[in-house]
């Protein structure tokens, strides 16, 4: 006569451990540090009840963390069937995770303007619209973060908000106390004011509202630890432009212009503002270079040298290089895939334009540092 071995009953700890490996979707960081996990209980067949804390009471992602609960606490041998009870955080709750993550200081500061941050922020500039700038800063950044890299996108142009509709980017960012948390989508945080305006509702602000709105925007949202955080400016030199060189004074600048000479030369203001700022010029991007004929030759509608004309007049005036980092053919699926929600470096891997941007975003993100384009504040002996 065999006797069968006793059913396996799966252990606390073991149950803890494998829900240490499930992230909080929004804050990218596990549910056991967060102090989001209620309880554990175990049932002598084999059932576990998990019950977890949501951070705010109908928060858009609780179906996704029950299902990543489930499944990791599923992979526990010993486990036969998992429930997951969802409870909402207290307030005080809620303060300690925020000082957790923000600390203990209650006027907000901007981590990428502190000593020591690591965060290369780019500020995407033009010196007028319709030259491509959001588009291009959507899938620089989809790039990089193709590349393994933490990236986040302000989309700063207010009054011209479109970087969400670009990335795809549905949901509305979650406020825990004072903290925002920013949806992501292909690997990228986002934050706009688009996600706190209803439906196509126009902006109307003056400078203060503009600046408190970036400082929000830089302060308030919870980036976690990014390698790059790009901007993406309204056109010209104004408000906008001015409270990102006192907010993030290490920003550095990318300007954008098409290969036309008029645009080139209002392109160069946008430049130069770094010379006032004593902000660094990462480089110039000409986009809508030339289009490709089905006969394989090309046409140039804005003309060309526009880009090359800016880097050498920016490099003259700051008295060091400003490269030109590349040129961006024109692509009719470009457009397709930014009204969409699919950016093109995602979409088209293989496009022409694909490969010339995600280019550009290897040179941005494995540059060393240094002094170079960058205004010194000191004066000759």
């Amino acid at each position: 006569m065999t006797t069968s071995e006793p059913t396996r009953v799966p252990d606390v700890e073991a149950v803890r451990a494998a829900l240490a490996g499930v992230q909080d979707p929004e804050i990218h960081k596990p549910i056991t540090d967060l102090g989001m996990v209620k309880n554990v209980t175990i049932g002598d067949n084999g059932a576990v009840h998990v019950e977890i804390f949501l951070t705010v009471s109908g928060c858009p992602l609780r179906d996704k963390i029950t299902n990543d609960v489930t499944a990791a606490v599923s992979a526990v041998p010993g486990v036969r069937h998992v429930t997951v009870e969802m409870d909402v955080m207290s307030d005080q709750q809620r303060s300690e995770l925020r000082r957790s993550l923000r600390g203990d200081a209650e006027e907000p500061r901007i981590p990428f303007a502190e000593p020591g941050s690591l965060t290369r922020v780019y500020c995407v500039a033009s010196g007028k619209g319709g030259v491509g700038k959001s588009s291009l800063t959507v899938n620089l950044a989809v790039a990089m973060a193709a590349r393994g890299l933490s990236v986040g996108v302000v989309d700063a142009d207010i009054y011209g908000h479109s970087v969400p509709r670009m990335l795809g980017v549905r949901g509305r960012p979650t406020r825990v106390e004072k903290m925002i948390l920013p949806p992501d989508a292909h690997g990228v945080k986002v934050i706009s004011i688009a996600m706190f305006t209803q439906g196509n509702t126009p902006v109307v602000w003056r400078g203060p509202m503009l600046h408190r709105a970036l400082q929000q925007f830089l302060a308030d949202v919870f980036w976690g630890d990014l390698d790059v955080l790009l901007l993406d400016l309204p056109p010209g030199t104004g408000d906008i432009a001015i409270s990102v060189a006192q907010l993030i004074p290490n920003a550095e600048i990318l300007v954008v212009t098409t290969p036309q000479q008029a645009a080139a030369e209002v392109a160069e203001r946008a430049g130069a503002i770094a010379m006032q700022t004593r902000q660094r010029l990462a480089g110039v991007i000409e986009n809508m270079s030339w289009l490709e004929l089905p006969d394989g030759s090309r046409m140039e509608p804005w003309g060309s040298g526009g880009g090359q004309t800016v880097a050498d007049s920016l490099s003259r005036a700051l008295g060091a290089e400003v490269p030109l980092l590349g040129k961006v053919p024109m692509d009719p699926r470009l457009v397709e895939a930014g009204d969409a929600g699919n950016p093109l470096v995602t979409a088209v891997p293989d496009a022409p334009a694909s490969k010339v941007v995600s280019d550009i975003a290897g040179r941005l993100t494995t540059r060393a540092r240094g002094l170079a384009g960058r205004m010194l504040s000191v004066s000759p002996a």
